[in-house]
């Protein structure tokens, strides 16, 4: 079968997602040409269009189910001519003198847009609420993060990016998964390093896999003990090398299919812990590091990380403005102010955003080309995006001038859809 071309530029279809040529479309898109058109024909070319871009995954059927000829929405009233009056003077006539002078008479709200709610019950599907919640580039991805377990709704794992949610449920997404969809891909030279680490940790595990002993080695036999001589201590950069391996070997085995299939439950824990164990063991072997990343005898604080460095790196504090020092006592290792707090801005960087090449995107993180022009919020979500949660807070409305279903499509269309739909009924 030919695989279908959800981008097409010749014959454009809107989508619902951040793709590069979309946004082409989206640009260069128009209202349909309805002059020499049937009524039927309208309506048919609107469902077709609309259709294209809400709920691209869901099947007509499934959608006609959902459809609701009833439309949410609400009308902003003046609290104060409510405080003033109970409308008593509603009824008394055009001719008792009560007409409001011109100047205070209510301003006229715009017209609310009710045809743009028709396709609001597909806001409630967790994959469009992930989508618009800027978790994921698109719906599609943001089901295959849904069917792949990567997504918890109020605490639970959901994998139906069909469910409907309620007022006041909460969604979760992976952190590293959103990361992944959000930020830039990586080039040709991070691809290489990327690969290179990995064949890296491959070997050392596989190195430590061969070196610890086999069940089916021969027992020790009782001999006599030789004498005692004193071995060497091993190393820190020797003891670091042999933890980092033994990190590698657990990950690995945690990480390959085949591995993790023929664990169980209680195995996949102890091996958890155990890498819980060789990081905190790791961090306190590294003492001898210079770089922040690997020392965790550094306090949390970026004024006392400054000053560890700069004793480490043997660095001077530059003199006061006031005080008076010989120009030949300054050396080329003196830290003046501004170097200071470019350093300082480098260590709060390398802490939040560091350069890691095992990671699926380029490092550091960077937002995706073209994000720009899809980034926004619908009113009825509350995004939390350094914990990768939002919550769903209510069903979109229609209000005078706005209606909270996102759409690239006028009220012409929507109405044409709506009547399309409402036929069916």
């Amino acid at each position: 079968m030919r695989a279908k071309r959800p981008y097409c530029l010749k014959r454009p279809k809107l989508r619902q997602s951040w793709n590069k040529h979309n946004l082409y479309n989206l640009s260069r898109a128009e209202p349909p040409n309805i002059t020499s058109r049937t009524f039927f024909q309208q309506k048919w070319s609107a469902k077709s269009t609309a259709r294209a871009y809400h709920g691209e995954t869901v099947k007509e059927k499934h959608w006609q189910r959902m459809f609701r000829r009833r439309l949410r929405s609400v009308i902003p009233m003046d609290h104060n001519q409510l405080a003033r009056s109970d409308g008593y003077e509603q009824a008394e006539g055009r001719g008792s003198g009560l007409e409001p002078h011109p100047d205070n008479k209510p301003r006229p709200f715009p017209k609310t847009p009710y045809m743009n709610m028709t396709f609001a019950p597909l806001e409630r599907r967790l994959d469009t609420a992930i989508f618009r919640a800027m978790f994921a580039s698109s719906t599609r991805q943001a089901r295959q993060f849904v069917v792949h377990g990567d997504v918890k709704v109020n605490g639970k794992k959901m994998i139906y990016p069909g469910y409907l949610l309620n007022p006041g449920d909460m969604f979760q997404v992976e952190p590293e998964r959103v990361m992944f969809a959000t930020g830039a891909s990586k080039d040709a030279r991070e691809r290489r390093a990327g690969r290179k680490a990995r064949q890296k940790s491959q070997n050392s595990a596989t190195r430590s896999q061969d070196s610890l002993p086999s069940a089916s080695d021969p027992a020790p036999t009782t001999e006599e003990p030789p004498p005692t001589v004193a071995a060497e201590e091993p190393s820190s950069d020797d003891t670091k090398e042999t933890l980092q391996s033994l990190l590698s070997q657990a990950r690995t085995l945690l990480t390959t299919p085949s591995s993790a299939s023929n664990l169980s439950g209680k195995r996949k824990q102890d091996l958890r812990a155990f890498q819980r164990l060789l990081k905190r063991t790791l961090a306190r072997s590294a003492g001898q590091s210079i770089f922040p990343r690997q020392n965790t005898t550094l306090t949390d604080s970026l004024d006392a990380q400054l000053q560890e460095l700069t004793q480490k790196l043997n660095l001077n504090p530059a003199p006061l403005p006031d005080e008076k020092v010989d120009p030949r006592d300054l050396g080329p290792e003196t830290l003046t102010p501004e170097n200071s707090s470019l350093l300082r801005k480098a260590l709060t960087e390398a802490r939040e955003n560091p350069i890691d090449v095992t990671k699926p995107y380029a490092t550091p993180w960077r937002p995706r080309p073209y994000m720009s022009a899809f980034a926004f919020i619908p009113r009825y979500l509350e995004v939390h995006h350094r914990i990768c949660s939002a919550v769903y807070l209510r069903h979109p409305v229609a209000r005078p001038g706005l209606a909270e279903v996102p759409t690239p499509f006028g009220n012409d269309v929507n109405a044409l859809s709506f009547n399309w739909y409402l036929r069916r009924r």
